[in-house]
């Protein structure tokens, strides 16, 4: 599962949501080998449907929370240790469930709260990190982008694997619900070893606008051999040019050189409006149809080892792999910048992915034709979908900080992870007329 990852959580790979349907089709189905059939009982619960509004829902709503927790001061250690201490619990309950024998309507009703309350604090948690991260360079908000990508890959290869093995659902869903407590383990221990690094303690001691100008003149230093071309030859260097620009505007008045004070959430919302609404259009034109119509669709092929691993293969590794590999491209660069009117139309433009993905071949229909039954459609569809919804995310959160001063940079960034959990609200709530339309 990646509702731990935070940042953007999707539904359960899907190895699991064969193990949650077998569950609630009331039947013994868990013990069926994986693999046999990639699509498992029918949803009649509509389970990625419901599993992804209710992971989006509280995701919203606790993020918004967590704006108002920034105002009153709650520590950031309470927030972000309670939360990963939280959805651990969680977690190990879901897989103790496992092997509790239960009926399917009390099984949903529970799986559901489990996923609306590991939500809600994987949304407390995210607006924190992203917080902190506000306060460092861009740069390691890239790097915390790209690994949530990763996080996504391994789940897909965790299905893969399972699926090739043969393993029955039971013993597959029981290894990926102990796996994440581990890594949530891992990452307590890793939180708790940030006050020992000096890097950590540098940005992390609330003096920022100290920091800010021994980390400007250091960076200086380092990009005056290039500053005749203006165009940094490495990565890194891309990085220090982009965090340079990012200090020297918008310019500080003297009121706030003496005088920062509390930041407004309302003055750095209107800063960053534009960049926002584009996030929050991402994410609801990703979630619309992924995964409640790409994991629809089926290989146009003769049935057999193909068409058995098309959709993990085709739908879930390469979204979560074009989808890392956009979030990465912002390493190297950042185009276009936060002044240009071409970021709302390259936005704007996702939306045609919903009538392709919804045109492709998804046997289960009664009004609309299928236009492009080929699965090269569907892999080039998902590959352009994958590596846009990757690059536009990572990029619109690495410019809402430029877009603010320098005091203002955690609110800011508290502010975008408000807003992509209302663009995965708002896809997750379309996702049922959608799927309805076809």
């Amino acid at each position: 599962s990646r509702e731990g990852r935070n940042g953007d959580p999707v539904p359960p790979p899907l190895a699991s949501c064969q193990y949650f349907q077998g569950r609630l089709a009331g039947a013994n189905n868990t013990a069926g080998t994986l693999g046999t059939n990639h699509t498992g009982p029918a949803d009649t619960f509509n389970f990625n449907n419901w599993v992804t509004l209710l992971s989006q829902l509280p995701l919203l709503l606790f993020t918004l929370l967590n704006s108002f927790l920034y105002q009153c001061s709650i520590p950031e250690t309470v927030r972000i240790l309670g939360s990963l201490l939280a959805i651990l619990l969680l977690f190990a309950l879901t897989a103790v469930l496992v092997k509790v024998d239960m009926s399917p309507g009390p099984f949903f009703s529970i799986t559901m709260a489990s996923v609306w309350f590991s939500n809600s604090f994987c949304a407390v948690l995210q607006g924190s990190l992203f917080g902190q991260l506000g306060t460092m360079p861009s740069t390691y908000s890239t790097l915390f982008l790209s690994g949530q990508g990763l996080a996504g890959i391994f789940a897909a290869l965790a299905m893969l694997m399972a699926m090739a093995s043969g393993v029955d659902a039971q013993t597959s869903a029981l290894g990926y619900f102990v796996t994440p407590c581990v890594g949530i383990f891992t990452s307590i221990v890793c939180y708790l070893s940030l006050p020992h690094l000096e890097f950590a303690r540098y940005y992390l001691a609330k003096k920022p606008l100290q920091a800010q100008g021994q980390e400007l003149e250091t960076k200086a230093e380092l990009l005056q051999s290039d500053e005749k071309n203006s165009i940094p030859n490495s990565p890194q260097k891309v990085a220090l040019t982009l965090d340079l620009d990012a200090e020297k505007e918008p310019e500080l008045e003297p009121e706030e050189i003496q005088k920062p004070g509390k930041p407004s959430v309302f003055i750095v919302f209107q800063k960053i409006w534009l960049t926002a609404l584009c996030l929050v259009l991402v994410f609801a034109v990703t979630l619309s149809v992924f995964p409640a119509i790409t994991a629809m669709v089926t290989s146009s092929t003769s049935p057999g080892k193909w068409s058995q691993f098309f959709n993990p293969i085709c739908c879930f590794l390469l979204f979560n792999i074009m989808d890392w590999v956009g979030r990465s491209l912002t390493s190297y660069f950042l185009w276009p910048d936060e002044d240009s009117r071409l970021l709302p139309l390259l936005v704007c433009l996702r939306v045609l992915f919903v009538p392709l993905f919804m045109l492709c071949h998804v046997p289960e229909r009664s009004r609309l034709p299928v236009l492009f039954p080929q699965d090269a459609y569907f892999v080039t569809f998902m590959l352009l979908f994958a590596v846009s919804n990757g690059y536009l995310m990572s990029l619109t959160m690495c410019l809402a900080p430029r877009q603010v001063l320098p005091h203002e940079r955690e609110v800011a960034g508290t502010l975008m992870t408000f807003f992509l959990a209302l663009g995965l609200s708002c896809g997750a709530a379309l996702s049922f007329l959608f799927k309805a339309l076809l």
